[in-house]
């Protein structure tokens, strides 16, 4: 594995971990999904948690960091950014949870 392979495999895992438990980050709502009723709420997140459909055209750089779909009648958006510490700016190294402070925000398309 080079360098590259390993550092998009990484950042890979890491970003899977925080979509698929919520553990690793923080995982945000725009108030337009959290006015979604319960149900569709539930919904939409269950299928950001599942979601596996990534190919070279929605995650061209293999990170796992960002797609887009459609749940009932919801169009949903959900991408992963990686800022440092402070949460003031990116992260140096989104390899490095110790730096690194991953959100994951799930948005109506309408809000993106």
């Amino acid at each position: 594995m080079t360098d590259n392979t390993e550092t998009i495999t990484r950042i890979r895992d890491l970003n899977d971990a925080l979509r698929v438990t919520g553990r690793g980050g923080r995982v945000m709502m725009t108030a337009a999904m959290a006015a979604l009723a319960d149900e569709n709420r539930s919904a939409v997140l269950a299928a950001v948690r599942s979601f596996d459909a990534f190919t070279p055209d929605n995650d061209p750089y293999g990170e796992h960091d960002c797609a887009s779909l459609v749940v009932g009648s919801d169009s949903v958006v959900w991408k992963i950014d990686y800022f440092d510490t402070s949460m003031t700016a990116h992260s140096d190294d989104p390899t490095d949870p110790n730096v690194t402070r991953r959100v994951l925000t799930i948005m109506l398309a309408s809000d993106y």
